[in-house]
């Protein structure tokens, strides 16, 4: 069979041009670190490396709202240590404003250093991310949470949680409501206090020295939602006392008082502490008895009662330790509201953390998937474009001698 030159010199280009194909395609892929640098280098590979590259990119979008989340989180917790240290402060000044040695111009000082404190800590629940979403508005992180009006601070926030958009349920701001308004008045079941009025209804204050503390509960489970009016008769050395149920005028218990005796009764326990009056009364007043809205306290209110108070001039020793008691039992109540909001931020920060940790394994999984389908083993690579470059050498001696079979170069020659 005769073979034609021109066909031989086709066949050989031909073998060269395939041998600097698969040249180029080694040296490419030398070049990129990539096996599939195409869709038609491997089809179903290149699917699969896609998967993972969009699984990747939504971990990525997640992961953006997740910081969003942490670092409005982190100025929250911050907003809020800042201030429990307020309130701390605050209740230390109560504390010194106690001092038997105060009169009432050093009780005016602390009221206005009271001032101040309130100030700063209406600014703190006011506070920013800094792009203009207020950390304790709730649903409506617009507009400032709190505004001082003639009737004390009010709230204009929006109870709930901005959350991001995103799989995860994270919080953008928090509920300020609860955090700045919400503590339970006394000690979260009852309040105590100086009685106003007399038996009969009339005003009266007590004369004596005496004062209650904030009491306690002993036996939940005897607990009722009566009130209570504790009454002293006679003088110090023969003083009685009676527990009167304000709800059907019966004596609960009676008996003789002595200074500083713990009156238990009902499941609740008070101490009395000095000594009262002819006529002197405390009253005991359980929280569900109350109205709804009166059953908590604002932090601002807290802090106006105990202004209020210690502007006032010309008060009894026992009044002034009354009502410093009572401030200082609401003041340790909206510290613990503010701590157990602080918690729950913590709370969220911690499982900020999960959720990041989570979303780190997806995008390092991902990118494990997408390595596997389009990555390159390089000793196998090195090794195929070294066969490739022998190979393509090969091809263009054989082209060579292939050309010089010509029969014009034997007669040429």
């Amino acid at each position: 069979m005769r073979i034609s030159t021109a066909n031989a010199f086709s066949a050989s280009r031909e073998a060269l041009m395939a041998r600097q194909l698969d040249l180029n395609s080694a040296q490419q892929q030398l070049s990129t670190g990539k096996r599939v640098n195409r869709a038609s280098d491997d089809p179903a590979a290149a699917a699969r490396a896609e998967r993972a590259l969009s699984a990747e990119a939504r971990a990525n979008a997640s992961q953006r709202a997740v910081n969003a989340s942490q670092n409005t989180m982190t100025l929250t917790e911050s907003a809020l240590g800042d201030a429990g240290e307020l309130l701390q402060q605050a209740r230390e000044a109560i504390l010194t404003a106690g001092n038997a040695s105060y009169g009432d111009a050093e009780r005016l000082s602390v009221a206005h250093q009271l001032k101040e404190i309130r100030n700063q800590l209406l600014a703190v629940s006011n506070r920013t991310d800094g792009a203009g979403l207020y950390l304790f508005g709730g649903q409506g992180a617009n507009q400032a949470p709190f505004t001082e009006t003639a009737n004390g601070v009010q709230s204009y926030g929006i109870a709930g949680e901005t959350q991001v958009a995103s799989g995860e349920p994270l919080p953008l701001t928090v509920d300020g409501e609860s955090a700045w308004m919400q503590a339970r008045r006394g000690n979260g079941v009852f309040t105590t206090g100086a009685a106003n009025v007399d038996s009969g209804g009339s005003p009266r204050a007590n004369t004596g020295s005496a004062w209650v503390d904030g009491g306690h509960v002993v036996d939940p489970s005897a607990l009722t939602d009566s009130p209570y009016r504790i009454e002293f008769t006679g003088a110090a050395g023969a003083t009685t006392y009676s527990v009167i149920d304000q709800n059907d005028g019966s004596t609960v218990q009676s008996g003789a008082f002595s200074p500083g005796q713990t009156l238990q009764f009902s499941g609740l326990a008070v101490t009395i502490s000095n000594q009262p009056a002819d006529g002197d009364a405390f009253v005991i007043t359980p929280l569900a008895t109350l109205p709804a809205a009166q059953r908590s306290v604002s932090v601002f209110e807290v802090l106006k009662n105990a202004i209020d108070d210690l502007s006032t001039p010309m008060r009894s020793s026992a009044a002034v330790t009354q009502t410093n008691s009572t401030n200082l039992i609401n003041v340790d109540a909206a510290m613990t509201q503010m701590q157990a909001a602080r918690s729950r931020v913590g709370d969220t920060l911690s499982r900020i953390d999960g959720v990041t940790g989570r979303l780190d394994a997806q995008k390092l999984a991902s990118q494990t998937q997408v390595s596997d389908a389009t990555g390159l083993d390089m000793v196998a690579a090195i090794s195929s474009f070294q066969n490739g470059q022998t190979g393509y050498d090969a091809a263009l001696k054989s082209y060579a001698m292939v050309q010089k079979l010509s029969l014009f170069t034997y007669l040429s020659a």
